[in-house]
């Protein structure tokens, strides 16, 4: 630890070749950068994907057991969940219609896929406070709620309705009135959402049955237990549905997008390639920079240095290559999350925990290729140079 952190050698060095110093770093950042973006991809699409499941207010959710993804949603019928009102403890339930609808954006007549979300107006099933606030405003037909933070094709719906209070368009060729606005966001799987009564929902979509529902929210009593009672329906419900905890329900999505399409693969490989890339470049300025120096190291060796003081002034080296490499790849990455959101509307954003993670696998990316540029460096022997 002394040797660590008296000795200058590793630093000056390092400011010897300037030029140098200054392609490592910027290959460092290069490398730290593809990995920010792409686990800033991989946890915007999760974020994105798993939002609307943890903003449902509910103790247990039940589903058909096929369901996947909310983009592919699975009916199931809706006694279902009007059998659970039978066991002690379950306090009301809540029926959810999902499907996909074709918005028009008045202003240049193009249609897009929106997510329809179907309630009862008469509860409150999501916990946004807009949403909440405004559920007398859809009891009657063809009124909705609008996300305006979806894509901006939609049109600008949240921007006008706020200057005017009115916005009207077609769903599914349907005449619809917006009564009020929330922000959910696009996600991979929906570039935004309408939320409408249950009776609207069917009217835009009459091909559907009211008994067929995709999502069953179940509200517990104050003092029942939500495990205990989760196994009791599990127990005696058909196993046409399976009784859920909200978070599980969501990390079926997630698994959906992560082990279910390649999506989740393709931003590890990115991942991998950045780390691979990283290492690359580390160790080949770390190797020039010991082949260069050889003789010095080799006449340090014969004035009695040993090889681990070597080691330590080549880790030091990696040390200040990860951080100088990795500082401004983490202010960079910010400025392209915040110039990424603007564009796709995905909630991307720097987390403690990944700059963490990032670091950690810069030091490790560091740190591995001086290991490696070691064995070049043992190999100073004194009797062969001079």
């Amino acid at each position: 630890m002394k040797l660590f952190l008296k000795t200058p050698l590793a630093w000056r060095q390092l400011l010897k070749e300037r030029t140098r110093l200054l392609v490592a770093v910027a290959g460092i950042t290069f490398a730290d950068m593809l990995i920010f973006i792409q686990m800033g991809f991989e946890g915007a699409l999760f974020d994105a994907a798993i939002k609307p499941h943890r903003s449902l207010q509910a103790d247990l959710v039940l589903i058909n057991p096929q369901f996947q993804t909310l983009f592919s949603v699975k009916s199931f019928s809706r006694e279902r969940l009007y059998q659970t009102l039978g066991y002690e403890g379950v306090q009301s339930v809540s029926p959810v219609y999902i499907g996909t609808g074709q918005w028009r954006n008045p202003d240049t007549r193009l249609e897009r896929a929106i997510l329809v979300w179907g309630i009862d107006p008469a509860k409150s099933v999501f916990n946004f406070p807009e949403i909440q606030n405004n559920l007398d405003q859809i009891k009657q037909l063809n009124q909705v709620l609008f996300d305006q933070a979806g894509r901006p094709e939609y049109g600008a719906v949240g921007e006008i309705f706020q200057k005017t209070g009115k916005f009207e368009t077609e769903l599914n060729s349907k005449n619809v009135s917006v009564k009020g606005v929330f922000s959910n966001g696009a996600s991979f799987a929906a570039d935004g959402n309408v939320i409408a009564s249950d009776s609207t929902f069917l009217q835009i979509f009459p091909q559907r049955k009211a008994e067929s529902i995709e999502v069953g929210l179940i509200a517990l009593k104050p003092d029942a237990d939500p495990k205990k009672l989760q196994a009791q329906l599990i127990a005696g419900l058909p196993k046409d549905v399976v009784v859920l905890t909200p978070e599980e329900f969501a990390q079926i999505e997630k698994a959906y997008w992560s082990s279910g399409t390649g999506i989740g693969f393709i931003f590890g490989l990115g991942v991998g390639v950045g780390f691979i890339v990283g290492i690359v470049i580390v160790y080949q300025i770390l190797y020039s920079d010991v082949s260069d120096h050889l003789p010095e190291y080799a006449t340090l060796k014969a004035m009695g240095y040993t090889d681990r003081y070597l080691l330590v002034v080549l880790f030091q080296e990696a040390l200040f290559l990860a951080i100088l490499g990795f500082l401004p790849a983490f202010f960079l990455s910010i400025g392209l999350y915040k110039l990424t959101y603007a564009a796709t509307m995905l909630p991307i954003v720097m987390s403690s925990q990944r700059a963490i993670n990032v670091f950690v696998l810069t030091l490790i990316m560091c740190t591995g290729s001086g290991a490696i540029a070691m064995r070049k460096l043992s190999a100073a022997d004194p009797a062969d140079i001079f």
